[in-house]
């Protein structure tokens, strides 16, 4: 028999009252919230703490935990030569009220502020040739690497029928569009998730086995709207990208905006469109 899970309420962070989700996070791992440096955002909320740490708090429903697990920034500890905050300690609670649970995340406290505000950048951030460096040794360092965990980027695990949906809906042109190459990846590797001018990569927990190429066309597409900035995380991870995997995730990026959801307003509408039919004819030719 096969049990299933109920769906959580949709809730939002930025606006959702969590004063008692924080006052149990502050006596269980004994510090205190800098309440002005809050950052909160749909599923989360971070902050500094008077020990001189960041901590995070996710709120994530029982579904998504059944399907990939609810401790993704402590699994990731475990990585080896990436650059990211090192991971301390953590707590996890279900909610009493609602088929969700509650994790909080110490970690070191990263001082360099993420590249860009949202998952996209409408201007060049000028970064320096140390940050490309440090973006290459970790992705490189990162898919040398294996979990049984799978990727969950916009809270959906990645899977072959996912990706076959996704750029079927867009561009139902498009050609064969088998996977042939996994690897582990951060799952949202978009530039809020990223630090400079120091490098650094931060929010673990969608991290997983995904499609080579994920992160670099993720961070890439979330540059089309700068067009040398998106050229620039091509050439840095043309190995990724220009393989058949990194080609499919390219084009799995442009559907995602330029899909049924596509908003007309969006910076990376037409460039997503001119990159997917650039994509598919690469495509069918190789």
């Amino acid at each position: 028999m096969t049990l299933s899970v109920p769906p959580a309420r949709a809730v939002d962070l930025r606006v959702q009252p969590v004063d008692d989700v924080l006052d149990r996070v502050e006596r269980s791992l004994r510090v205190r919230f800098d309440r002005d440096s809050l950052i909160r955002k749909r599923r989360s909320i971070g902050g500094r703490t008077d020990r001189g740490t960041w901590v995070r708090v996710e709120r994530r429903s029982l579904q998504r935990i059944a399907a990939q697990g609810g401790n993704g920034p402590e699994t990731a500890a475990a990585l080896c030569g990436v650059a990211m905050p090192q991971w301390r300690t953590g707590l996890t609670w279900r909610d009493e009220d609602e088929p969700v649970m509650w994790r909080a995340d110490e970690t070191e406290l990263v001082t360099a502020p993420p590249v860009g505000q949202a998952a996209l950048v409408t201007e060049d951030p000028g970064l320096p040739d140390a940050w490309w460096a440090g973006l290459n040794t970790s992705l490189d360092a990162l898919a040398a690497q294996a979990t049984p965990r799978i990727a969950t980027p916009d809270t959906d695990s990645i899977t072959q029928d996912l990706v076959d949906a996704t750029i079927r809906q867009a561009f139902p042109e498009a050609v064969d569009l088998t996977i042939p190459e996994w690897a582990p990846a951060h799952g949202d590797l978009t530039w809020a998730n990223v630090t400079g001018p120091d490098f650094c990569i931060i929010d673990w927990e969608d991290w997983g086995t995904a499609p080579r190429g994920l992160d670099a066309a993720t961070l890439w597409g979330n540059a089309l709207a700068v067009p040398d900035l998106a050229e620039r995380v091509w050439l840095e991870r043309q190995p990724d990208l220009e393989s058949r995997s990194g080609r499919l995730m390219a084009l799995f990026f442009c559907a995602k905006v330029a899909g049924p959801y596509a908003h007309e307003a969006d910076p990376r509408l037409e460039p997503a469109r001119k990159q997917a039919a650039q994509l598919i004819d690469k495509l069918r030719s190789t």
